[in-house]
């Protein structure tokens, strides 16, 4: 099927972005001449920029649709994309979002077979042609993956094609594989966040250092793992491209994170992952596979999925202590 085309819709988060990979190979593998577009939003092109089975990507503003002020000049980027999309003649267009947004880029597509979840919010599925049910106490890996056998691709293993690129800076110079942690304390929702002051008293027990990962916005929270780490940490916090912390990543020994998005790069390269969890629920968005530990309390109230807590209690009470005992017992020569 050399000029079948196929258009996958999944702008963000980073997190969701990885976790949708393995459809990506799936319908490569199924459709080997077929042509695959992806529609990414604006600053996490870098994961998918040069990806061998992607053929193009249609970048949006997606955070600029959200604001009223900007509503005349999103009128005419929604308008442009339209009728580029129409233009490519797709045959089957993914929403693997799941929104309003996501779905009516689909239907901007104008492609006879448009895909999406039952459970499609903001009244995402009166955009679609066909519906599948993909279930919520389910991981998200394996939700997307019935989308894809839907599409004519083996569902029966995930597959994620991760791109990797050299970090050529100073301070990772003395990185060697496999001999140091990768840690993750951001997160999208302050909920989520076990204190950055644990982190750093954690690193401060190991015997190899530890690297502190994130975006930009993360790089303060860098700082004050440094500060509590006793020398033991580096803080690389904004200091990578996407391609460039997905190889940071991979040569680590572990990873120590909250539920974010580096924490399932790591379990998509095949890194052993201890995430820590506090309203979120690993069933759905834990990292993916084996091998992996999730750490969390045991009360009551989680999962909540709140992103507001007087108390995070789920967190506030989880010691350093405890998370470090934990690793230790699963990894005797750190």
């Amino acid at each position: 099927m050399m000029d079948y085309k196929i258009l996958i819709v999944k702008p963000s988060s980073l997190g969701d972005v990885v976790h949708s990979l393995p459809v990506l190979y799936a319908l490569h593998k199924a459709y080997p001449g077929a042509t695959i577009h992806w529609v990414i939003a604006s600053g996490l092109e870098g994961l998918l920029k040069g990806h061998p089975m992607i053929e193009k990507l249609w970048i949006i503003n997606k955070d600029q649709w959200k604001r009223l002020s900007s509503l005349k000049n999103t009128f005419k980027e929604i308008t442009a994309l339209g009728a580029a999309l129409k233009r490519e003649r797709y045959d089957i267009a993914i929403d693997l979002q799941g929104l309003l947004r996501s779905a009516v880029i689909t239907a901007l597509s104008r492609s006879k077979r448009r895909v999406g979840f039952k459970e499609a919010r903001e009244g995402g599925t009166m955009f679609y042609t066909h519906r599948i049910e993909g279930g919520k106490d389910i991981h998200a890996v394996d939700r997307y993956m019935k989308i894809a056998a839907f599409a004519g691709a083996d569902a029966g293993e995930a597959v994620f094609p991760l791109l990797y690129e050299d970090i050529r800076e100073d301070w990772a110079e003395s990185l060697k594989k496999g001999q140091y942690i990768v840690m993750a304390p951001g997160a999208a929702w302050m909920t989520k966040r076990w204190a950055a002051r644990n982190f750093g008293l954690l690193a401060a027990r190991f015997s190899i250092p530890a690297v502190v990962v994130g975006g930009r916005g993360d790089y303060a929270l860098g700082e004050e793992i440094v500060a509590h780490s006793g020398g033991m940490a580096i803080n690389a916090a904004g200091k990578t491209t996407l391609k460039g912390l997905a190889s940071l990543i991979r040569d680590a020994r572990f990873m120590v994170t909250n539920d974010t998005g580096p924490m399932h790069i790591a379990a998509a390269a095949g890194v052993t992952v201890f995430a820590i969890f506090g309203p979120t629920d690993p069933k759905r968005t834990g990292p993916y596979g084996t091998g992996h530990t999730v750490i969390g309390r045991r009360i009551p109230c989680r999962p909540c999925f709140k992103k507001r807590c007087p108390t995070v209690e789920c967190l506030r009470d989880l010691s350093f202590h405890y998370v470090y005992d934990t690793i230790k017992d699963k990894l005797k020569d750190v």
